[in-house]
């Protein structure tokens, strides 16, 4: 059975708990016939992160779980309202015209919605 899950970010201070959260989920499902896909999509403040520079930390954990199949999803609103240019953003971040719409159809078709 395949589990859906989207992981909701706007403030930059829960990072760290959104990424520990994103592993631990990914961690309870490496034993089980179950599969999860995860998205995480930042909007607010939240996508400054995305940006080369940021915080190589951070940085680092994001690509070590989008290698793990997770998604890393920037709304594109966001990211002109903190004037992020695309060339900014690491590879593996998807841009989505808006955020809440992402949320809206993922929700649609059935993802959990998960806001730490």
């Amino acid at each position: 059975m395949l589990q859906k899950v989207i992981f909701h970010i706007d403030e930059l201070q829960k990072w760290k708990l959104l990424l520990h959260n994103v592993k631990n989920l990914l961690s309870s499902y490496e034993n089980e016939s179950s599969e999860v896909k995860i998205e995480v999509l930042a909007n607010g403040e939240a996508v400054q992160a995305y940006a080369s520079g940021f915080d190589e930390s951070l940085t680092g954990k994001m690509e070590n779980l989008s290698q793990r199949g997770v998604n890393f999803v920037a709304c594109n609103n966001a990211l002109t309202a903190y004037k992020i240019q695309k060339e900014q953003l690491s590879s593996f971040v998807i841009i989505v015209p808006a955020g809440v719409r992402e949320l809206v159809d993922k929700q649609s078709d059935g993802y959990a919605y998960i806001k730490p």
